[in-house]
């Protein structure tokens, strides 16, 4: 089961935002592998990689990452395998490797799963009651459903998105990012833009991006104006129903945050995805294996340096909105 990030369709979208993308295979390995600058100089970045049947096949994928990291002369490979068997051992397997856990996680190391190989009805079971009888209800308010291919239809989530980002504190993907991937991969079958109408008129949409086997849940937005309608939650529901009748087996929400962190900023739509059924999977994480050693421990100090002064800047700002609130309260 490849990710979507591992396809050579990806690989074609990352090109066409002017990326230069690496793509080599082997008995049981693969890797799809992209040059990412830093002040430092180039690292290459495998997203939820290499592929690999098995440990052994996972060591021979990282010696041909490093290899190539060598020949390009960049400072470190950063790899993030989900698909090796490396089981409770991940950490020990991968340390044994020469790799060091990376300073941050840049894919999510947690993610939610929903098995679309059961039936319909256990599928609707397993949900929330509340979100169940809203998808087989909300018809009658006048909310329909449609699914599109065409690119050219992408601004009416770009739009939600917009408005979100200026309310919520939320960043999203920019507008270039998004529109290329629905460039290169909706013709390719591997994206479908799912949009909710009320009397016809556009109300939420979410993007979708799809293998043989995996619909991701990428990108999704409303309209605030029809909260109380919740269409996000039927339009979800719709996603996966499109996806069980099109063949594909699992449905994946892609990152939540720990379930006993409740301050965690992703925690609450944390709790939304896991209200549709499913189970966490946890992956091994983002790890590091340094090539020029020099340069990858000035890096280190760098991001250290850097991650302690956003600390700082954080604690000042929230020190100077509390003295703001006493003076207020006089």
């Amino acid at each position: 089961m490849k990710p979507i990030l591992q396809t050579t369709v990806w690989a074609q979208f990352q090109r066409s935002l002017g990326k230069t993308v690496h793509e080599a295979e082997g008995p049981g390995w693969s890797f799809l592998a992209v040059e990412e600058k830093t002040p430092l100089g180039t690292y290459l970045y495998a997203p939820y990689g290499p592929c690999a049947d098995e440990e052994p096949e996972l060591a021979q994928a990282i010696a041909e990452l490093a290899g190539l990291a060598r020949s390009i002369k960049a400072h470190y490979v950063r790899v993030e395998p989900v698909s090796a068997g490396l089981g409770a051992n991940a950490a020990a397997t991968l340390t044994s490797h020469g790799l060091h856990r990376a300073p941050a996680d840049v894919q999510p190391h947690l993610s939610w799963k929903v098995d679309l190989r059961q039936d319909e009805e256990a599928l609707l079971k397993g949900m929330r009651s509340t979100s169940r009888n809203l998808f087989r209800n909300i018809h009658k308010k006048g909310v329909t459903f449609e699914v599109s291919t065409d690119p050219a239809q992408l601004p009416i989530l770009l739009g939600f998105l917009h408005k979100v980002s200026n309310r919520a504190d939320f960043t999203a993907q920019s507008d270039n990012y998004l529109r290329h991937a629905a460039q290169v991969l909706m013709p390719a079958g591997a994206a479908k833009l799912f949009i909710a109408k009320l009397d016809g008129e556009p109300i939420a949409a979410a993007l979708s991006y799809d293998t043989a086997d995996t619909r991701v849940y990428a990108h999704a937005a409303a309209d605030d104006a029809q909260r109380k309608l919740n269409a996000g939650i039927p339009l979800l529901v719709t996603m996966m129903l499109d996806a069980k009748a099109s063949g594909i087996s699992e449905f994946d929400m892609w990152g939540v945050s720990p379930e006993d962190e409740p301050e965690h900023p992703w925690a609450g739509f944390s709790r939304f995805k896991r209200s549709f059924g499913g189970a966490e999977v946890e992956y091994p994480g983002t790890w590091d294996l340094p090539i020029n050693r020099s340069m990858y421990t000035a890096y280190a100090a760098s991001r250290k340096a850097r991650t302690l002064l956003v600390g700082a800047l954080k604690t000042a700002r929230t020190t100077a909105r509390s003295v703001q609130a006493k003076l207020k309260k006089g």
